[in-house]
């Protein structure tokens, strides 16, 4: 199974530079960065090389060249890999050279972007590859940090992963609390296919095999199979026959999603790869050049 996309991901320019100013604000404050001005001479320089201090997959340096960019005038960011590279241990992954004070004060915020969203990478491409080979392709859900989605998600295909729905008015997922309301599996998905424009996605959320063959029933193309052990996920894979693409969620850990993958669903989506991604840890070595 390749990990490289077609096309590599991509975030918009105003949605990285707005984050990555609320960002600076957050940590600059009212005064600035005190510890800079106290200590560092308006004339000295600084280069940083920045590395990675152990292996994994690198995601945001659009964020951290942002950060630099903005900070002032005089800062130049040099990556040395792309979004989406694997990195070694000790390898070089960008060279900051510019304003001592500016490089310092940007440093934090380019850090935390770029080792959360490295560490995202890095989990998902560790699913990736555990369900190499199958047919089934790993997905993130809803499941993200407020404010941090768009950026979260796009680490999870930089990683290997394939995006879900991005919010509530991007597809419609007839959840369980919806059937119930709407009084069956049919009621509720007959209700979505009368309301959705031709263009929007449907997918209906079933708990049992016969929830599933009501699902089908009633015309659905896209269900997620909710918290079904692996012996319930091949009997639903056998009803369907091929009818619907089948979503498996719920309680997807890294050492069951290879077994998931084998009982032939289409998609395995699980919140661990954005909500229990440990930060990858890579840092800035600076050298302060006086004039």
């Amino acid at each position: 199974m390749s990990h490289s996309p077609s096309f590599p991901a991509h975030l918009p320019r105003p949605t990285v530079e707005r984050a990555v100013l609320a960002a600076l604000e957050e940590d600059l404050g009212l005064a600035g960065d005190l510890t800079s001005q106290a200590t560092l001479s308006p004339n000295d320089r600084a280069t940083a090389l920045l590395g990675a201090r152990e292996a994994g997959v690198i995601a945001g340096l659009d964020l951290a060249a942002a950060a630099f960019r903005l900070i002032g005038d005089g800062v130049t960011f040099t990556p040395q890999l792309a979004d989406g590279d694997s990195v070694a241990a000790g390898a070089l992954v960008a060279r900051i050279d510019g304003p001592a004070r500016l490089v310092m004060s940007a440093e934090r915020v380019a850090l935390n972007f770029l080792n959360h969203l490295s560490g995202i990478a890095t989990l998902t491409r560790r699913y990736a590859d555990e369900v190499a080979g199958t047919s089934a392709r790993i997905c993130d859900t809803r499941k993200t940090t407020p404010g941090l989605r768009a950026f979260e998600k796009y680490a999870v295909r930089c990683g290997g992963g394939a995006n879900h729905r991005y919010s509530l008015d991007d597809a419609i997922l007839i959840k369980d609390n919806h059937i119930a309301v709407a009084g069956s599996v049919t009621a509720a998905y007959k209700a979505a296919t009368a309301f959705a424009g031709h263009l929007v996605a449907i997918e209906i959320e079933v708990a049992s095999l016969d929830e599933l063959g009501e699902a089908l029933e009633a015309g659905a193309r896209v269900i997620l199979l909710d918290n079904m052990d692996n012996e319930k996920l091949k009997q639903a894979v056998a009803l369907n026959k091929g009818r619907a693409r089948l979503e498996a969620s719920g309680g997807v850990k890294l050492d069951r999603v290879r077994s998931i993958a084998e009982t032939g669903v289409d998609f395995i989506s699980t919140s661990q790869i954005t909500m229990a991604a440990v930060p990858l840890d890579l840092g800035l070595d600076v050298e302060i050049l006086r004039p």
